[in-house]
């Protein structure tokens, strides 16, 4: 098995994804070695500031640090030869250095997935989504912008139907709209909240009806 070493800088976890701020580099990393690892690679990352003992014991890493301090970190190796150092590879990169099959270009992210599900919650009313899905999608490095902006879009199309209802009903209480049985496709036994088969019941057909 393909075994992937990554030697990080001094962060305050072992990802760096953590804080009220959080840099969008570190999230796209963590999330091309979580795809790596899914690609059946072994992955490992020692942070500086809390396994120093790694860096000591690795002679490529005590040279980069030597040489370079810390900006010869983040320091990648692929079955111990070095592959990058400095930055932090990308995901196609880090497939090559691998041996594994390039990935297929996607808009679907992470941070897309959370700006649908913030959209979603909105469409719901659900607050306890919306508070979820928005304290992860600043975690991932998601701007308040870009959340702003499908709040909006879901509140828009949310408003749609219920703009087009009441458009309706205020051109059939003008008089501009059709009122015969005949003429709207209503029928005489029933409508769309009368109680199925005439009678009083609990099943209807509109879900606001008792």
């Amino acid at each position: 098995m393909t075994a992937v070493h990554v030697f990080d800088p001094a962060m305050c976890c072992s990802t760096g994804v953590c804080g009220p701020s959080v840099d969008p580099e570190l999230v796209r990393f963590a999330a091309d070695l979580d795809w790596l690892k899914g690609q059946g690679v072994s992955v490992e990352r020692f942070n500086l500031s809390q396994a120093p003992a790694a860096f000591a014991a690795d002679a490529a890493v005590k040279a980069a640090l030597e040489a370079k301090g810390e900006a010869g970190l983040p320091l990648v190796k692929v079955d111990g030869a070095v592959r990058s150092s400095g930055v932090y590879p990308s995901r196609g990169e880090l497939a090559a250095g691998s041996g594994v099959a390039a990935p297929e270009a996607s808009l679907f992210t992470e941070a897309v997935a959370e700006l649908v599900a913030i959209g979603a919650a909105i469409a719901a009313n659900c607050e306890p989504c919306f508070k979820f899905h928005y304290d992860k999608a600043r975690k991932l490095g998601v701007s308040r912008d870009d959340m702003h902006r499908a709040v909006t879009l879901a509140q828009s199309v949310k408003d749609a139907p219920a703009r087009a209802v009441r458009e309706l009903a205020e051109r059939f209480l003008r008089g501009d709209a059709p009122t015969s049985q005949k003429e709207t496709g209503a029928t005489a036994t029933s409508g769309c909240c009368e109680p199925q088969g005439g009678k009083e019941s609990a099943n209807s057909k509109c879900s606001g009806s008792s």
